[in-house]
């Protein structure tokens, strides 16, 4: 049952411990803030030296107030931070926000402590924000226990970065933007930010949700409640790579990055992720108006080639679709321009702006109001007019009402690119709901994310989970596999030179020789493949076991090459986002193509075929320069299973399937290979 924080958005009192006349510590910026709300709710001002504080009476302790503070912000020395704590539980607090640092994030014993009191902070029906945190803000409420003030508005930050919440303040401030709330999360060590994007998908003055996270705790919770939330959520977070450790144990695990296993949650849960804190900003000003793309077919609209061309280029480039406009649709424009004007698409106005301003909200509503077209980019001069008078800005700022107006009354989106995005021209559509950027690039981006996405569905479920004995080794791992229904070739395990011919003899030559128990076989020399009789076979042995020693062999049939294309397919326990599944094109060149999908898993085989017809090498799956199309449902089969595996056995760190031969008759495993979770290391989870 999710906790209800009021307590800590809309509190009935506040008490600010370590509270200071201090002008350069915290404790004066938090008890100026909480005095700003002093005519919603009480607030104490406690200093351990009592007296007064900012003219207001300073108690020593909390344990002196006159009632229970139902919020408590905790700005004192770490060596006091959990005496504090547990006078204002002792007291009745409900919520704390611990702006104090150098507790759990130092570790050690400091984290263990850590959680021994946010688990006293549960077991006394209280909540804890932080510690290590900026403060909290609610702009309906009236609180402000921040280092800064924010600007009100409707968006809901959620960030674990102090200073990088300051500058999304800042930057909102230009688009005339601003928060409902914010919360700093600082070490999560009791809200995390999957509770508070729930708390916040229920906030009425909420309209978008932005987070910015370093450490999920729990990502399939993260993604489940930016799923469940019906509204927009956009996230940034950082990708470490430790692709180089895990390279040495599978291909799997340097295939799948932290940041692949982000991005893959986030477009199951519908979740926007952006780079920077300005793509934050610059994404929050389209999401937050209504109109969507119902399609990717957009005009662009200029007023001089240069800006035209460059808009389509990096329109194209981002996915979207400019269309030659119809004959009907390109008369109908012709006709309210000037003979040298292009109405083709790019539509150039070509000094017809100048000569009336109202072309441009003319030709606007024109392509707004279009069948065959979802959008309209518009880039370049407008609002420059505006320079020269006083008169000419009147009438170009009521341009730029019109143009808003007819994106209004179409429910048709429209982007614009100005050189002057801060005049009024561009303030009119800004308050008329249409987005006006600087650049190119963040108008093409804005309205590239406009597209309507299908229902978020969130992450799959995981199984029920599997305990019991694992063999990870060679045919332990092809044993498991092939039970759970993954063909493979016929093999034979040997050991010695007799043993290895009479394993060929069984299987039928030509036969792969692999030598067992290296990291990378391949890579190490470890695999012969064609051997068509006994003897290029011993002579193979010989020269293996001289050079690698390996301890065991094992004999295999050819693959019937020729016709296939060799897939990687794995499974990962991700330590935040649990079993991660992966396809991709390579074979033994798997990390160098670096072309792969990935999903959370279990996978179904519906996620698995999209993974896989999404590669940027699926046309040679589809048939390609004449070759057969092969059988993309058995891969996607094959898929599932490595990923049902995954989810149901958390003893098993990683999995792949490496190459899957895929054939037009069916997909044949090649090799197999499975890493214990008690071998995989912190990545395994």
């Amino acid at each position: 049952m999710p906790r209800d924080l009021r307590p800590l958005f809309d509190p009935v009192s506040v008490a600010i411990l370590g509270a200071s006349d201090d002008p350069a510590k915290w404790g004066n910026w938090l008890a100026r803030g909480a005095l700003r709300g002093a005519g919603r709710r009480p607030v104490y001002l406690v200093n351990r030296n009592g007296g007064e504080v900012l003219g207001t009476r300073a108690y020593t302790s909390v344990t002196e107030l006159p009632e229970a503070p139902e919020l408590v912000v905790i700005a004192v020395p770490a060596a006091g931070f959990e005496q504090a704590v547990d006078d204002s539980l002792a007291m009745g607090a409900r919520a704390l926000v611990g702006i104090t640092a150098g507790l759990g994030e130092a570790g050690g014993d400091a984290a263990a402590r850590e959680r021994a009191l946010v688990q006293r902070i549960r077991d006394a029906g209280a909540m804890l924000l932080g510690p290590n945190c900026l403060g909290v803000y609610d702009a309906s409420s009236d609180l402000g226990l921040c280092s800064n003030e924010f600007p009100p508005g409707s968006i809901g930050l959620i960030s674990q970065s102090g200073n990088l919440a300051l500058e999304l303040g800042m930057m909102s401030r230009r688009y005339s933007l601003g928060f409902s709330r914010f919360a700093s999360i600082g070490n999560q060590a009791d809200l995390d930010v999957a509770e508070l994007v729930a708390s916040y998908a229920e906030h009425p003055a909420t309209e978008l949700i932005a987070v910015y996270v370093e450490d999920f705790h729990d990502g399939r919770a993260f993604a489940a409640a930016a799923a469940a939330a019906q509204k927009a959520v956009i996230l940034i977070t950082v990708g470490r790579s430790d692709a180089s450790a895990r390279a040495a144990r599978s291909h799997t695990g340097a295939l799948v990055s932290s940041l692949s296993t982000v991005r893959a949650a986030c477009r199951g849960a519908g979740v926007h992720l952006v780079s920077t804190p300005a793509e934050m900003i610059d994404l929050a000003q389209a999401l937050l108006q209504p109109r969507r793309l119902a399609g990717r077919r957009i005009a662009v609209l200029s007023d001089g080639g240069g800006h035209g061309a460059i808009a389509c280029d990096v329109a194209a480039g981002m996915g979207l679709e400019l269309p030659v406009l119809s004959d009907g649709l390109q008369a109908k424009l012709a006709a309210m321009l000037p003979p040298m004007s292009s109405v083709r698409n790019p539509i150039d106005l070509a000094g017809a702006g100048e000569a009336d301003f109202f072309s441009y909200s003319r030709i606007a509503r024109g392509l707004l109001e279009a069948d065959e077209l979802d959008g309209v980019l518009m880039t370049g001069y407008f609002g420059g007019y505006s320079q020269y008078s006083d008169e000419f800005a009147d009438t170009e700022t009521e341009v730029g009402h019109e143009i808003a107006r007819a994106a209004s009354e179409t429910g048709k989106p429209l982007v614009a690119q100005s050189m002057y995005a801060d005049d009024r021209p561009n303030v009119a559509l800004r308050d008329g709901g249409v987005p006006v950027y600087w650049t190119i690039e963040a108008a093409a981006a804005a309205l590239s994310a406009l597209e309507q996405l299908p229902v978020a569905s969130g992450p799959p479920a995981l199984p029920e989970q599997v305990s019991g004995p694992l063999d990870a080794g060679y045919f332990g791992s092809r044993a498991l596999l092939a039970e759970a229904g993954v063909p493979f070739v016929a093999a034979r395990s040997a050991h010695t030179r007799e043993h290895v011919l009479a394993a060929a003899a069984e299987v039928g030559y030509p036969v792969v020789l692999k030598a067992l128990g290296l990291l990378h076989k391949s890579d190490a020399g470890g695999v012969r493949v064609g051997l068509a009789d006994a003897d290029a076979l011993a002579a193979a042995w010989s020269e293996m076991d001289g050079r690698l020693s390996p301890p065991e062999y094992s004999v295999e049939a050819m693959a019937p090459l020729a016709n296939g294309i060799e897939l990687i397919v794995g499974a990962r326990r991700d330590p935040r986002f649990g079993p991660v599944a992966l396809v991709g094109l390579g074979g033994i060149y798997a990390e160098l193509l670096g072309d792969v999908g990935v999903a959370l898993a279990p996978l179904d085989r519906g996620e698995a075929v999209r993974l896989l017809e999404a590669l940027q090498g699926a046309a040679l799956l589809k048939g390609a320069r004449g070759r057969a199309g092969v059988d993309i449902e058995a891969a996607a089969d094959a898929a599932v299973v490595l990923s049902q595996l995954a989810a149901a056995r958390p003893d098993i760190a990683e999995i792949e399937v490496n190459p899957l031969l895929v054939t037009p008759e069916g997909a044949l495993a090649l090799d197999a290979r499975i890493i214990p979770a008690d071998e995989g290391g912190d990545d395994a989870g």
